[in-house]
């Protein structure tokens, strides 16, 4: 089954430009292109794609406010950041938001492709200077643990580490579901995220890995 690829950028020319280059490879389809913000939210959900190509800056909502929605709505979706911004600040918001990665739209072709295979997989894909500047970031102090040092489970998006902290404070879904403001199958497609990261098969190996690593203890 070919990657489904949706492109979200308001620069027509280079949004054609890179449908017409992913189009003539085998293994990716191009299901659909949107120039706003609020058109790639919608086509997410209208077209359930494996990976999101996100643009930064974008007209009426822009990508990280995208990828944020997107996220709540359906976690099973990649989203890779296509930009011109190299700014930290765009990177951490595009991570905490829950992007798989950020790339830089000046990377060749090889890089893009192996991008969006390395996403599609549940990779994290970042260029070389965008991941420096994560490993500064994750030495920061943890704002759920209180601790110094490397963040825990980096590879959870900030919405999957707050549920994994309920889970290990004994909250069931419901309850997560109330106290996030969120919907129950949010709650579940989250909760399956989070198996698949930690690399366990329930509730209990989830709370074990958690606790070990300070959450759900205050």
């Amino acid at each position: 089954m070919p990657i489904r690829v949706l492109i979200a950028d308001d620069h027509t020319i280079f949004r054609e430009g890179l449908a017409v280059l992913l189009q003539a490879v085998p293994d990716i389809a191009v299901v659909g292109e949107a120039s706003t913000g609020s058109q790639a939210v919608e086509q997410a959900a209208a077209l359930g794609p494996d990976v999101i190509l996100m643009d930064v800056m974008m007209p009426d909502l822009n990508g990280i406010e995208a990828t944020r929605q997107i996220m709540e709505s359906d976690p099973s979706i990649r989203i890779v950041m296509l930009t011109m911004l190299e700014e930290d600040e765009s990177l951490l918001a595009a991570m905490r938001a829950g992007a798989r990665g950020y790339i830089l739209k000046g990377a060749d072709k090889a890089d893009l492709l192996g991008a969006i295979e390395a996403a599609a997989e549940g990779k994290a894909v970042f260029g070389p200077l965008m991941a420096d500047r994560l490993t500064a970031f994750f030495r920061e102090s943890d704002p759920l643990t209180g601790r110094t040092g490397p963040v825990p489970f980096p590879d959870l998006t900030d919405r999957e580490r707050e549920v994994l902290d309920l889970i290990a404070r004994g909250e069931n879904n419901q309850a997560i579901a109330d106290r996030l403001n969120i919907s129950g199958k949010t709650v579940s497609n989250h909760i399956s995220n989070i198996f698949n990261k930690l690399e366990v098969v329930d509730r209990a190996g989830a709370i074990i890995k958690a606790r070990e690593a300070g959450l759900g203890v205050r």
